[in-house]
């Protein structure tokens, strides 16, 4: 049995540490995979993206286990999501938002003690919720033994475009890369006529107007678009960062026009 984890712990202090320690404690035959451990501090809508563009690629029955979680501690709820035959565990803060974009569901509350560790601090529900609960799946324990389902989720607002005026879309960055690629929300599968007609992106202080191939393919600093792997619409600077170079970062809103 495969569980992912992502985070926004980082890897110098002991949190991936101890939720691996208490997972191979109660499954120790489950495989643990790191997807990444280095969102942005408190950043769902990062982490939302992030976990949607990752799972897909692993086999059925993998549970994945996401912690972002800046609400720790207060009401919000821990949630077990099962979608795509994938199960997928964390905070109700909205963080699975893309997921539900995807097709059927189901949301229940985490609630039962016995999948959580005897004591639970209010700063690490990681290690004495999540991880716990995740292992126990993992060994075989139905998903309604979690708790109720509920409809009552979190969905993150703003995660899509909006049409402001007619051909004309407010949209926002999702992510920027270790490379300083902008990842914006603008999916060809919707936009279309990125490929094939005049278009103009406004982000930060730049006016993109071009679609390029490849990274490669725009001339050395030269800022483009380009259609990412995840089939979303990035800018991106050849061999340079398109964030520093537009003065740019994740939740920066961007401006989509198609003229017609």
């Amino acid at each position: 049995m495969l569980i992912t984890l992502t985070t926004d712990f980082g890897t110098a202090d002991h949190f991936v540490g101890a939720m691996k320690g208490v997972m191979l404690k109660i499954a120790p035959r489950v495989t643990i995979v790191d997807i990444t451990h280095g969102i942005a501090p408190f950043d769902v809508n990062e982490a939302a993206f992030t976990i949607a563009q990752a799972w897909r690629w692993f086999p059925k029955g993998t549970i994945h286990v996401v912690v972002v979680d800046p609400g720790v501690g207060t009401a919000r709820r821990p949630i077990l999501v099962e979608a795509e035959g994938q199960r997928f565990i964390g905070p109700d803060n909205g963080v699975f938002t893309m997921i539900f974009d995807r097709g059927s569901y189901k949301v229940r509350v985490i609630e039962n003690p016995k999948l959580m560790l005897k004591e639970v601090s209010r700063t690490f529900h990681g290690r004495d919720v999540f991880a716990p609960a995740a292992a126990h799946l993992a060994r075989g324990v139905a998903a309604g033994r979690c708790g109720k389902l509920v409809r009552d989720y979190v969905r993150t607002s703003g995660m899509n475009p909006v049409e402001t005026k007619k051909n004309r879309w407010a949209g926002k960055v999702l992510k920027v890369d270790r490379f300083g690629n902008l990842i914006t929300n603008f999916h060809i599968d919707e936009f279309p006529d990125v490929r094939s007609r005049t278009f103009e992106l406004l982000a930060g202080n730049g006016i993109i107007r071009r679609l390029a191939q490849t990274y490669s393919e725009s001339g050395e600093g030269e800022v483009t678009a380009i259609v990412g792997s995840s089939g979303f619409l990035e800018i991106s600077v050849n061999q340079g960062s398109a964030a520093q170079r537009l003065d740019c970062g994740a939740g920066a809103e961007v401006e989509l026009s198609i003229p017609r």
